[in-house]
């Protein structure tokens, strides 16, 4: 059966977000006299939320602080989406191949600060539906968010695949019953993306996979 939904992830997915996601981070550690974290530090933390995010980089001994850093985070981070973020390698040329295609992001970034980021990089227009890790009752690794998508834009799971670059993604997509593919160029090393039907190295070869199911 020929897919008809494609859903993406979007940090590490289709965007480099991680020098920006960095920078207000450490905006907000700062103000409380904590310490800094470098890019790589940060990348391996993120992808379950701000939240889980912030709670992961205080610690027990600091958790006290979690709703003010997280208010610092999202006033620096609103303000500076795109910075330094870059749109990966082939996803423009990709998506606009896409059009057969019905297409949404499934981030567990906030809904707002998403459809944000992806209008501010001019991806939006490419989407028929945003889910943020606030949309739904969960977010990923739950199948929650991907069912709702597929029931929102009238497609059934069997012709629904799942991209992203970590093991939230796969495993979401997995639960909900839908073919999934790791993208190795993320932040997620490839060892967390065994477990996906497909495992491409550049947005590109999206194409191949796709165009072999018709």
């Amino acid at each position: 059966m020929p897919f008809k939904l494609i859903i993406f992830d979007l940090d590490g997915t289709l965007v480099d977000t991680s020098r920006d996601i960095t920078n207000a981070l450490n905006y907000a550690l700062n103000s409380f006299g904590l310490k800094s974290f470098t890019v790589e530090e940060t990348v391996k933390m993120i992808g379950e939320g701000i939240s889980r995010l912030i709670e992961k980089v205080l610690g027990q001994e600091n958790l006290q602080l979690k709703d003010e850093v997280i208010k610092k985070f999202l006033d620096y981070y609103s303000e500076h989406l795109i910075d330094y973020s870059k749109v990966y390698p082939y996803v423009r040329e990709t998506l606009e191949k896409l059009n057969g295609y019905k297409k949404a992001v499934i981030s567990n970034k906030r809904e707002n600060l998403s459809t944000k980021l992806l209008d501010k990089l001019d991806l939006l227009k490419y989407f028929d539906f945003v889910v943020g890790s606030d949309t739904t009752s969960e977010r990923k690794p739950s199948a929650i968010p991907v069912i709702h998508v597929f029931k929102k834009l009238g497609v059934e799971p069997q012709e629904t695949m799942m991209v992203g670059d970590s093991d939230y993604d796969i495993e979401a997509g997995k639960k909900a019953g839908v073919k999934t593919a790791g993208v190795t160029y993320g932040y997620r090393e490839k060892q967390y993306l065994m477990d996906a039907d497909y495992i491409i190295d550049s947005f590109k070869d999206l194409l191949p996979i796709l165009l072999a199911k018709i």
